[in-house]
């Protein structure tokens, strides 16, 4: 069973998300002869898709919530629902294929890489606004929402990436 406060947590954030995407200005991205693509849609997606796998359990090369995720499995599975378009599957490629941005403009469904292991890009997990960010950690833990501001990842945090336009 939930709790009740987890639960109002969530709903929250669920709300906070989607008011945010409702409150931006959407960024168009027309071509011709092709339907115009509102990117905000796409975030919201990719965030509440996130969200709904909160708890899932960790498992080192996980992809699916049946079995569980490792952080860069989560990041897959969710693009793969929402995004539409094939992303690689480990962290440092998913880092590679993805555009820079800055920390400052970090947006719901970009993605926050952190150096957790000695190496660049070694954890991934997916923003979802005020500072918070949805990862699957380690063995033994499940999918949760961090905050960039807690000392453990503000000190490993690497770069922030996006595969919107």
């Amino acid at each position: 069973m939930v709790p009740a406060a987890f639960t109002q947590r969530l709903f929250a954030l669920c709300l906070s998300v989607l008011l945010a995407a409702c409150a931006h200005t959407p960024s168009f991205a027309p071509t011709a002869g092709k339907a115009i693509t509102v990117d905000d849609q796409r975030r919201s997606a990719v965030v509440l898709s996130a969200l709904t796998l909160l708890d899932t359990p960790y498992r080192y090369g996980g992809r699916e919530p049946s079995t569980g995720f490792d952080c860069s499995g989560l990041v897959h599975y969710v693009f793969s629902q929402e995004y539409r378009s094939p992303i690689p599957r480990r962290t440092s490629d998913q880092a590679s294929a993805a555009r820079r941005v800055s920390r400052a403009q970090l947006r719901p469904g970009d993605l926050v890489f952190f150096n957790t292991l000695g190496a660049p890009n070694s954890h991934v997990g997916i923003y979802i606004g005020k500072q918070q960010f949805i990862n699957a950690p380690s063995s033994g833990g499940r999918v949760r929402i961090d905050s960039l501001d807690n000392p453990y990842f503000a000190e490993r945090f690497e770069t922030a990436r996006t595969f919107f336009d």
